[in-house]
């Protein structure tokens, strides 16, 4: 494994923590037990990459290839968990600002890490030539998880409703698949994460949605 393997491999690990975070913490305000925490944070952290690698031919998916990502997750559900546990008040009152903060910043991480590597597995998988592809894969990867996390907690999908999130991942889809050809790939996805992450950021800033009919 060379260092750019290594870099993309912990942005992977750094993104399944941020979006088994997320997951976790849900859980937790819907008053679910251990085992469900730990669900829908493993959900939320691989959800989206077990999508990819179905559209993409990878069998079995890469979560059940490597499970450090599926353990990095139940790791951080676990520890969320019991830290509620022991703190409840952690999240009610004026402390749930800071809830609220955490998984904006965890949600925004996830999303932007997950949406380059998405489109990065598309080029490895042979599609480089296939632009709509990579941008598509890199969507779903960076939104899938927390659309099945959202139903699965019974809530409306995050990303019909919440500022410009989806949207996000497909804008920073799209400019790693315009500048990956003329930049190193480490390059070309960290640009594209945190392009995605300054818009997910600006967005909840400054209120940004799509129109709505209300």
């Amino acid at each position: 494994m060379n260092y750019s393997d290594i870099l993309i491999y912990i942005m992977e690990m750094l993104g399944s923590v941020a979006f088994a975070s997320s997951g976790a913490m849900l859980g937790i305000e819907r008053k679910m037990d251990l085992f469900g925490v730990n669900v829908l944070g493993v959900t939320t952290a691989v959800g989206g990459g077990m999508i990819r690698d179905l559209i993409l031919g990878i069998t079995p998916p890469v979560m059940f290839q490597d499970a450090s990502y599926a353990l990095a997750a139940v790791a951080t559900s676990t520890v969320l968990f019991f830290i509620a546990y022991i703190r409840q008040q952690l999240f009610s009152g004026s402390l749930a600002v800071w809830y609220d903060r955490i998984m904006l910043i965890c949600d925004t991480i996830g999303l932007g890490i997950f949406t380059v590597v998405g489109s990065s597995a598309a080029i490895d998988a042979g599609y480089g030539d296939n632009r709509f592809l990579i941008v598509f894969v890199g969507v779903l990867t960076g939104v899938g998880g927390g659309m099945i996390r959202d139903m699965m907690a019974g809530t409306m999908p995050y990303i019909f409703v919440k500022h410009i999130y989806a949207v996000a991942s497909l804008a920073g889809g799209l400019l790693f698949a315009l500048i990956y050809p003329y930049l190193p790939r480490l390059g070309s996805m960290m640009t594209g994460a945190v392009f995605v992450m300054l818009l997910r950021y600006f967005a909840a800033r400054y209120r940004w949605n799509l129109p709505r009919i209300r």
